[in-house]
């Protein structure tokens, strides 16, 4: 058979068998219960919490607002205090505000314009005009011969606009990128002790011995890699999906379409980490003959992983830093590293490519290389096989069969 047909073959017998396994389908499952949980327990745990919000007065005309807007909130069940800015500029870096003492939820400069960091909460956009409603309000009644027309002029709702100093969703694409690193690194570890240990189960059974008496080994490796990589792709899209419409169901968060670049960054980095992770992993297993051996040969790789980890958390703190720029061109910490910094904006479309770019070299590098490995080591049973041996002999038959007549 062609090598096209004998890779598609065994990667939909890897994806099949896989699937319809009964212990993914539980951790399936399982993962998916979590995740629903830990999307809406905050929701519910948080539900009877009365808000509490802080809005900056800047200007005469916002002023008078301190004296109504604490009521406003009261009739909408929240705390609602002002305090008095000099300026816009005062106001931005008090929006801006990391501790909780000194910052504000919402900006009001000269009465109708309303300054934010992110989209505001509706509640208080809405709390902010009825209070400004009532002040008119106030003034048309006390005005002498105040007409109807007056009156009902007052009682409009007033034309507020609302200016934001970040993009709107950004802090939710910035969270979603979190967590998808993080299921990310999961989902790249599961995945390829996935590959290491298809490739001793088939050793220690000697199913491989009959598999590859009808295709080449890069064949079987490639099909191996590219069927658990499709269902790990398959699992990653149900996550999302299920994440999505949680959040959505249940106003956990106002789910943007600036949500839709993090998750499809996240697929696309899975697809490139695990195709360079893979293959070393699927080295792991062929070196190795039995499954209580695979964990000696695992251990660097999962401590690689666990370090390129360690380094997406420092990461999130400062996306903008020297470390985050050298990191997202690191194959191995790139996968992780590099949703986060696109999500924060700290990514400018040429570190994107050239860290694509990077990686993409690297697995091109390796899989020929884990290739030769596992053609060579494949077949051998009995202990733990040295990788410089098999390349060492790989590299004499390769030599060999290109010195031979044809």
């Amino acid at each position: 058979m062609s090598a096209w047909v004998a890779i598609r073959t065994v990667a939909r017998r890897e994806y099949v068998e896989r699937v319809r396994d009964r212990t993914f389908l539980i951790s399936t499952g399982v993962v998916v219960f979590i995740l629903v949980v830990i999307t809406v327990l905050p929701s519910l745990f948080g539900a009877g919490d009365r808000p509490s919000w802080k809005v900056a007065l800047v200007g005469q005309a916002s002023a008078p607002l301190a004296g109504v807007l604490p009521a406003a909130g009261q009739a909408l069940g929240a705390d609602l205090g002002t305090v008095s800015l000099p300026d816009r500029a005062s106001a931005e870096a008090r929006l801006r505000s990391e501790g909780d003492g000194g910052k504000v939820d919402l900006a009001v400069v000269d009465g109708d314009q309303l300054v934010a960091l992110r989209t505001p909460d509706g509640d208080l956009v809405a709390a902010v005009a009825a209070a400004t409603r009532e002040l008119r309000l106030r003034a048309a009644l006390t005005r002498a011969g105040a007409s109807p027309e007056a009156v009902s002029a007052a009682l409009t709702p007033p034309r507020l606009t609302v200016a934001t100093l970040e993009p709107a969703g950004s802090d939710s694409a910035e969270t979603a990128a979190r967590f998808g690193s993080f299921l990310l690194y999961f989902q790249l570890i599961t995945y390829g002790s996935w590959v290491a240990g298809g490739v001793v189960e088939e050793k220690a059974s000697r199913v491989v011995e009959l598999i590859l008496a009808a295709i080449r080994p890069s064949q079987l490796l490639a099909g191996k890699i590219i069927g658990i990589g499709l269902l790990g792709l398959t699992q990653l899209m149900l996550l999302a999906a299920v994440g999505f419409a949680a959040a959505t169901a249940f106003g956990v968060v106002d789910v943007p379409a600036s949500l839709l670049g993090p998750i499809a960054a996240v697929l696309v980095w899975f697809v490139l980490g695990y195709a360079f992770w893979a293959s070393a992993w699927a080295v792991a297993g062929a070196i190795v003959s039995r499954q209580e051996e695979l964990q000696n040969t695992s251990t660097p790789l999962v401590l690689v992983m666990v370090a390129g980890f360690v380094v997406a958390v420092m990461v999130g703190d400062d996306p903008g830093s020297l470390a985050a720029r050298i990191a997202s061109f690191v194959p191995p910490v790139a996968p992780l590293v590099m949703p986060l910094r696109m999500a924060a904006g700290q990514a400018a479309v040429w570190e994107v490519a050239a860290s694509m770019l990077v990686i993409v070299a690297a697995t091109v590098a390796l899989v020929p290389l884990a290739a030769r490995i596992y053609a060579g080591a494949v077949l051998r049973t009995g202990g733990r096989v040295r990788l410089r041996q098999v390349l060492r002999e790989t590299r004499g038959r390769t030599r060999a069969s290109a010195g031979s007549p044809g």
